[in-house]
């Protein structure tokens, strides 16, 4: 049984006193528990990792685990700005986010690159988070499984067997802040097309492949989208800022 994951990406946004008000207010609504068979991850920008780790720590958020936006394709060397995978899981983090939509935009990260960092990060020890998506102009052209079929083939050639620890986050890159919000039933219909490449591929790589949602994920709209068969959680973007929608979100 795969767990229900939820990642709340805050992009670049946060502050030290607002990211201790974050942490405060999740830790006060999991003190009575939450459900089993469930993960939560809050993915903060590289200079709160440490913070953020430390206040996970000092208030025993058991439930709370610690992710980052991205990690170098490289292991180390004279790549200024870039963060090697080895330096995140010296910060706690457990989860990094690889190809983005936004990485592949704003940076032009290439599928192959996307692939390279998955690498690092599972040698590193931990599970990388990778995205995949169609923009608007492919999905109405009906090309928007191509796309998303593409881009997974590639993470399958690269990594094979290993994909089995990792996560795969669908994100329609047209639901992605502009208020737009694919219907359950539209991300399931793309969650499954996934899962059945990845049977092809390897039945039992697919059975273990968590497959989550990632376009404007909210808490009234989390309990259809976490109902469905094949979303096995959320990738969370604007609504993780809001300590109080998380939590919704984490409960739907």
């Amino acid at each position: 049984m795969r767990p229900l994951i939820v990642i709340g990406n805050w992009k670049m946004n946060g502050s030290l006193a607002s990211n201790q008000d974050w942490i405060k207010t999740v830790a006060r609504g999991m003190e009575s528990g939450m459900p089993s068979g469930r993960k939560f991850v809050v993915c903060p920008p590289f200079p709160y990792l440490s913070q953020c780790a430390t206040l996970i720590k000092e208030h025993s958020l058991a439930f709370l685990g610690l992710g980052a936006q991205d990690a170098s394709a490289h292991i180390s060397g004279a790549f200024t700005g870039e963060v090697a995978a080895a330096m995140l899981k010296e910060m706690g983090c457990s989860y990094v986010i690889v190809g983005h939509s936004e990485r592949r935009q704003m940076h032009q990260e290439t599928d192959e690159v996307v692939a390279a960092k998955a690498l690092q990060v599972l040698d590193a020890g931990m599970t990388p988070v990778i995205c995949v998506g169609e923009t608007a102009d492919e999905r109405n052209s009906g090309r928007a499984e191509e796309v998303v079929c593409g881009q997974v083939a590639k993470q399958v050639f690269v990594l094979q067997d290993r994909l089995a620890d990792c996560l795969i986050a669908y994100e329609p890159v047209w639901a992605i802040g502009t208020g737009k919000v694919a219907s359950a039933q539209i991300a399931q219909d793309m969650h499954r097309v996934i899962r059945l490449q990845l049977t092809e591929f390897n039945g039992d790589v697919a059975e273990h492949v968590g497959i989550l949602y990632g376009g404007s994920v909210k808490p009234d709209n989390a309990v259809e989208l976490f109902a469905m068969p094949d979303i096995d959680g959320g990738l969370v973007g604007g609504a993780s800022l809001n300590p109080q929608d998380f939590l919704a979100i984490c409960q739907a």
